[in-house]
């Protein structure tokens, strides 16, 4: 099954990411999740998959959840509130966000990416 790869070009753990999957063959189509953010709906798809809370689908260390004070607000927000944040700036996404239709990845650890995508 195809990857899809959610990734920031000049972002090193995306960088990371993609070089582990091209180095071990791994199918699969980038998208530049700052241009061309996944839907709500989509969102919502890789989010009920893949069985991690939602809060760890946002990029905690980026600026712009800094700057609109999401580690108070997130605890109060309902899932759909949530999911329209992360596909209205996919800057508020962890990256890379790697998923196939039944498995998730957030974020690059080696480990994991050996465990889930070879």
């Amino acid at each position: 099954m195809v990857i899809t790869y959610y990734a920031y070009p000049k972002c090193t753990t995306c960088r990371n990411g993609k070089k582990w999957l091209d180095e071990n063959g791994a199918d699969y189509r980038e998208i530049n999740i700052a241009e061309a953010p996944p839907s709500k709906e989509e969102l919502r798809k890789i989010y009920k998959a893949s069985g991690i809370e939602l809060k760890k689908f946002f990029n905690t260390s980026g600026i712009k959840y800094r700057e609109l004070g999401l580690k108070e607000k997130l605890p109060e927000m309902g899932e759909d509130e949530q999911l329209e944040l992360l596909a209205g700036d996919g800057m508020l996404i962890k990256r890379p966000l790697a998923w196939d239709g039944e498995k998730t990845t957030l974020g690059f650890k080696e480990d994991v990416y050996e465990n889930t995508w070879k």
